[in-house]
């Protein structure tokens, strides 16, 4: 063999290995995005039940509470705003904006649910009713499995942002145009906590 043809079969081996290298990183890649927005998918199957279960909540607190309807009006619209903003997170899980208005969105209706509960303390018949007991119920339960949810999406964008930041990855996710994902997180404290439901 010249020496020629072993320079050949040398080059031709590298660049085969660097492109089955590139190759696995970008399946690596594509597989942890693909991750995070499937957790991000399982937020949104959340919240939509959620906003489903808060004009509910909202149709028997009217009854007992014919006073408080800047209050029920107030839900209503933090529930609409939170609803627009996770149809816009949900067509592009990890964008920073959207992820963002989201965060926002749900703080902003998790406070006007804590108003509205922290009303219907005043209100013994509202807090006796078994359908607003059951709704609360529900809703509680439904912030629990959104809080899940939201973690494992976090878990799942922080696996995606490090795999992309990585080197050699980081060159394969340059080439390839792989943006950074948004985590959801509520940066005002008070936001955090999951409204308060209790009628016993």
């Amino acid at each position: 063999m010249s020496a020629v043809l072993i320079f050949l079969l040398i080059v031709v081996g590298a660049i085969v290995l660097v492109a089955l290298f590139a190759i696995g990183e970008y399946n690596g890649l594509v597989t942890l995005r693909n991750r995070y927005k499937n957790a991000f998918a399982q937020i949104d199957v959340q919240l939509k039940r959620r906003y489903d279960l808060i004009p509910n909540l909202v149709e028997t607190a009217k009854g007992y509470m014919k006073h408080e309807r800047e209050t029920l009006e107030a839900v209503i619209t933090a529930r609409n705003a939170a609803q627009s903003a996770g149809s816009k997170a949900a067509a592009n899980p990890g964008d920073p904006d959207a992820m963002k208005a989201l965060a926002g969105a749900e703080g902003a209706l998790t406070g006007t649910l804590g108003r509205l509960f922290a009303l219907a303390e005043a209100y013994p018949d509202l807090k006796a009713n078994q359908n607003m007991l059951q709704l609360s119920e529900e809703l509680t339960s439904t912030e629990n499995k959104v809080s899940f949810a939201r973690q494992a999406y976090n878990d799942s964008v922080m696996a995606y942002n490090t795999k992309r930041e990585v080197f050699p990855s980081n060159i394969v996710a340059g080439v390839f145009q792989f943006t950074p994902a948004e985590l959801f997180q509520i940066d005002n404290p008070e936001e955090k906590q999951a409204p308060k439901v209790s009628f016993s």
